[in-house]
């Protein structure tokens, strides 16, 4: 069955093979987020995967890593995501990784055992969106995970032998949320030690509610100052032991990378120069579209 799009998946996920399991999102009530507001939500039926894996195999045998589309593969059936896997392997000889997005809720209802089971599978790799360590930017955003349910199901994760890429997005929560924002992020990021680290920008996407109430005034987004301010802010205070850091993102308008801690004082120099308008930026994407 062809793709149904528009589809998203991270950046470093370009190039691998992405497997379509389901369409959307299954929770798409986050008030900032439209990547699947026009797109139904529904797991693909075993024919169609099957059918999607056999295609691919013939045209990609050497395809090494395959990401799970769209928003939370592991929103299957335990028993479904089981045989997919098998099926991966089966097709594909030189299979070493499958990843996929992930909400907190869905890892948690798997029991451990049942996450060492997947990762035997090679399922070794999941996307979860933090978006903030503010349990109060995350209820105003309509996030249906807590951050703390969010913290848990990467420590259940990575217990399983399964990293996390954790992504947080600078300006969420706008003006009223600045520094809770800030310390509550650092505070949780410090506490679950993910693997990979990501910071998105937020942005004012039309037709969304969030759009809606920074048209009325009932949200005030940051300007690009207090974004890479912000940033700059949530660095320094991290204190994380083995950490690869990204800022790569479409949203963003300063392309950032290294690990944490050795390259920390030169994300936070490349961030101050850009402050003092030293650097240019890639584009001003912190509007309403």
């Amino acid at each position: 069955m062809p793709i149904i799009y528009p589809v998203i998946r991270p950046p470093s996920e370009a190039g691998n093979f992405l497997l379509q399991v389901t369409s959307g999102c299954s929770d798409n009530n986050c008030k900032f987020c439209a990547a699947y507001k026009n797109k139904r939500f529904f797991i693909k039926t075993e024919k169609e995967i099957s059918e999607d894996i056999c295609f691919y195999s013939q045209q990609y045998p050497d395809t090494r890593r395959v990401f799970l589309l769209d928003g939370d593969a592991l929103v299957l059936p335990y028993s479904r995501m089981i045989s997919v896997l098998d099926e991966l392997s089966s097709a594909f000889s030189l299979l070493s990784r499958v990843s996929s997005y992930a909400n907190g809720y869905n890892l948690l209802k798997l029991s451990l055992n049942q996450l060492i089971t997947l990762r035997k599978r090679k399922l070794s790799l999941v996307y979860i969106g933090l978006e903030s360590g503010s349990e109060n930017v995350l209820k105003y955003c309509g996030k249906k995970t807590s951050a703390a349910q969010i913290s848990q199901a990467v420590l259940k994760a990575k217990k399983a032998g399964i990293k996390s890429s954790v992504m947080v997005i600078l300006g969420l929560g706008g003006k009223a949320f600045y520094r809770e924002h800030v310390f509550a992020t650092q505070k949780i990021l410090n506490q679950i030690q993910p693997r990979y680290l990501s910071l998105l920008t937020l942005m004012v996407v039309k037709g969304t509610p969030l759009a809606d109430e920074a048209i009325s005034g009932k949200f005030i987004p940051l300007s690009n100052q207090e974004i890479l301010q912000q940033a700059y802010n949530i660095i320094l205070g991290l204190e994380l032991e083995k950490t690869i850091f990204r800022c790569n993102h479409a949203s963003n308008f300063i392309a950032l990378e290294g690990r944490l801690p050795h390259d920390k004082n030169k994300i936070l120099s490349i961030l101050k120069s850009a402050l003092e308008g030293k650097v240019e930026l890639i584009d001003e994407r912190l509007r309403c579209l």
